[in-house]
């Protein structure tokens, strides 16, 4: 049986984009409380009854939430121009090799607006 699981952590950071016009206010440093949903999908274990245990996700993103949580996103290495997309792939790009169940980032920069990384398997 095929599943899909969600784990959801939040950290909150500042950011500017330095690639839009100089008149847009997100050129401008600003915050957001970001949420960042990990989504894994396989085949339940028959003997476990799981997909995978949270706690694995937890500690494979925990390294990360720290380096991302109440830092300037461009000050970090990947994420020179950290708009929502990008940081999607940035994630996801580090936590792959240690989930390789990983199947899509999704970063919430606010309650409404959000950027969702599928990864590509298989293609």
């Amino acid at each position: 049986m095929k599943v899909e699981l969600s784990k959801t952590f939040r950290f909150e950071a500042a950011h500017y984009l330095p690639k839009v016009p100089p008149e847009h206010k997100c050129s401008r440093l600003h915050g957001h409380a970001y949420s960042v949903e990990l989504i894994v999908e396989g085949e339940v274990d028959p003997e476990t009854g799981w997909l995978i245990d949270f706690a694995v996700l937890r500690d494979a993103w925990l390294p990360l939430g720290r380096t991302l949580d109440h830092h300037c996103l461009n000050d970090i290495e990947g994420l020179e121009n950290p708009t929502s997309e990008l940081i999607a792939v940035w994630i996801a790009q580090r936590l792959e090799p240690q989930l390789p169940m990983l199947s899509a980032v999704v970063v919430h920069e606010s309650e409404g607006s959000r950027a969702r990384y599928r990864l590509p398997k298989g293609e």
